[in-house]
């Protein structure tokens, strides 16, 4: 017997929650079950409910999904994420990090970065602040490469930051951006984006494994198989399908979590 309401939450940008919505409606009429959406509170790692196993479906960041899912195996399994329609994602369920100057900004690659101010949207982001470190370090720079680091608390306010030059540079989950751009006219003309780093699996939808299997794997085939509705949403989201995921599939964004963690 499944719970009523099922709890979901969105720990991703909140640029995309209508489209989160539009998601949990379809799954509520094609599943006959009432879901109860909310955007996060807390920082993943740091919210209750998913620490307590309360959460059923979640939208949630490859990063804290895996660090979570390797402390907790048997809580939340990833179940699909979006292919983005873009010629870039090239038919499969990844993103980018793009790092992002001012468009009037005279610094046109990474390395010109130096001794600037970098923003990201919080510590624990890997689109926003691993990954671009994790280069860095890789071009054997140190964490003294830049002359300040700030935290703007989200990739929509990293965004105009950037484009309002109150910083030099922000890295950007590369489906936010593109959000934001369809969004707001005339943004992509402030902008200019200097490096992309990736590609990273998706952050995918996962679910609480307590529910058992066969839910699992119906909410799976549901989204799988979208209605014309849900079609239309992702149409306006960017999105060209969903594919299956598996929880082991983030297992890379681990490896380059821990190596940049190395170089600290």
């Amino acid at each position: 017997m499944l719970p009523s309401p099922l709890r979901a939450v969105s720990y991703l940008a909140p640029n995309l929650f209508w489209f989160y919505q539009a998601v949990i409606a379809y799954l509520e009429r094609s599943l006959d079950i009432e879901i109860c959406l909310a955007q996060a509170k807390y920082d993943p790692l740091a919210d209750p409910a998913l620490l307590q196993d309360q959460l059923d479906i979640a939208f949630i960041c490859g990063l804290p999904f895996i660090r979570h899912y390797q402390v907790a195996p048997a809580q939340l399994q990833a179940v699909v994420a979006p292919v983005m329609q873009a010629e870039r994602y090239q038919n499969q369920p990844v993103y980018f990090a793009d790092v992002i100057v001012n468009a009037a900004s005279e610094v046109r690659a990474l390395e010109q970065l130096a001794g600037k101010t970098f923003c990201y949207n919080d510590l624990g982001s890997n689109s926003g602040y691993h990954l671009l470190w994790h280069r860095l370090f890789q071009k054997q720079y140190s964490r003294a490469f830049f002359s300040q680091t700030v935290a703007s608390g989200s990739h929509e306010c990293s965004i105009q930051w950037v484009a309002e030059n109150k910083v030099d540079c922000a890295a950007i989950d590369s489906t936010v951006l593109e959000q934001a751009i369809r969004d707001i006219p005339g943004l992509s003309e402030q902008l200019r984006i200097i490096e992309s780093i990736g590609p990273c699996p998706m952050p995918p939808i996962a679910v609480a494994q307590r529910l058992g299997k066969p839910f699992l794997q119906k909410l799976q085939a549901r989204l799988l198989d979208p209605n014309l509705d849900l079609q239309l949403h992702m149409h306006q989201a960017g999105i060209h399908r969903f594919a299956v995921m598996d929880s082991q599939d983030y297992q890379p964004i681990a490896q380059l979590y821990k190596q940049a963690l190395l170089k600290e």
